[in-house]
C-alpha cells in the first residue's frame, strides 16, 4: 500500500495562486455562462412586462424586490466584465498588450473597470 496519499487542494487557494491573466480568462468564460443563464431571467421579465398592464405591474414588482434587483445587478455586472474581457482578448489578438507586463496591466484594467461598472449599476438599481 502506498504511503503517499493524494492531497486535496482547496479551489480558492488554487485560484489565488494563478496569474491574473489566467483569472481574467477563466472569469470571462464564467461570465459568459452567467450571461447565458441571466438572459433567461431578463427574457422572462420582458415577456411578462409586454403581456398586459397586469404583467407589467408584476414585472415591476419582481424587479423592485431586493432579490430581483440583485438578479439584474448580476446580469449587468456579468455583461460589463464579459464585454471588457472580450475587448481585452480582441486587443490581444491584434498584439496590443501581448507582452507579460501588458497582459498583467490589461487584466488589472479589466478588473478595475468592471468594479466601476458594477458599482455604477448598483447605484443605479438601488
Amino acid at each position: 500500500m502506498s504511503a503517499e496519499r493524494p492531497v486535496n487542494l482547496p479551489l480558492p487557494s488554487l485560484f489565488l495562486n494563478m496569474p491574473v491573466t489566467a483569472v481574467v480568462s477563466i472569469l470571462h468564460r464564467l461570465s459568459g455562462a452567467a450571461l447565458f443563464v441571466g438572459v433567461i431571467y431578463v427574457f422572462f421579465l420582458a415577456e411578462l412586462a409586454v403581456e398586459d398592464a397586469a404583467g407589467f405591474d408584476e414585472a415591476a414588482r419582481i424587479v423592485a424586490t431586493p432579490l430581483g434587483k440583485f438578479g439584474i445587478w448580476i446580469v449587468l455586472a456579468s455583461l460589463a466584465f464579459h464585454f471588457l474581457a472580450g475587448v481585452r482578448h480582441l486587443l490581444l489578438d491584434f498584439h496590443v498588450g501581448d507582452s507579460l507586463r501588458g497582459g498583467r496591466v490589461g487584466a488589472w484594467i479589466t478588473f478595475v473597470l468592471t468594479l466601476a461598472a458594477a458599482i455604477a449599476a448598483g447605484a443605479w438599481l438601488w
